[in-house]
């Protein structure tokens, strides 16, 4: 993966924390900095397609703790 250099303006109280952290885990701060880019990169990415989420047959209401326990032994049982 290539790189590309730029320049931004930090808090010295959040480098300093960089400063700290990249000590204690034994890598550099750029690493760091790296790390904090793509994640702030990512949440807040605008998908273009929605999410394909899974859905569930049932009415949607909450199911009881022996409604639980009734169905996984079902299943232990159909095994």
């Amino acid at each position: 993966m290539s790189m590309q250099r730029t320049n931004v303006y930090a808090d010295p109280e959040d480098l300093a924390l960089i400063k700290e952290a990249a000590r204690l885990r034994g890598v550099a701060e750029a690493e760091i900095i790296r790390e904090g880019l793509h994640l702030a990169a990512m949440s807040n990415r605008i998908w273009d397609d929605p999410l394909d989420w899974p859905t569930f047959e049932g009415s949607g209401e909450p199911v009881t703790r022996d409604e639980i326990t009734e169905t996984i032994a079902e299943g232990r049982r159909g095994a």
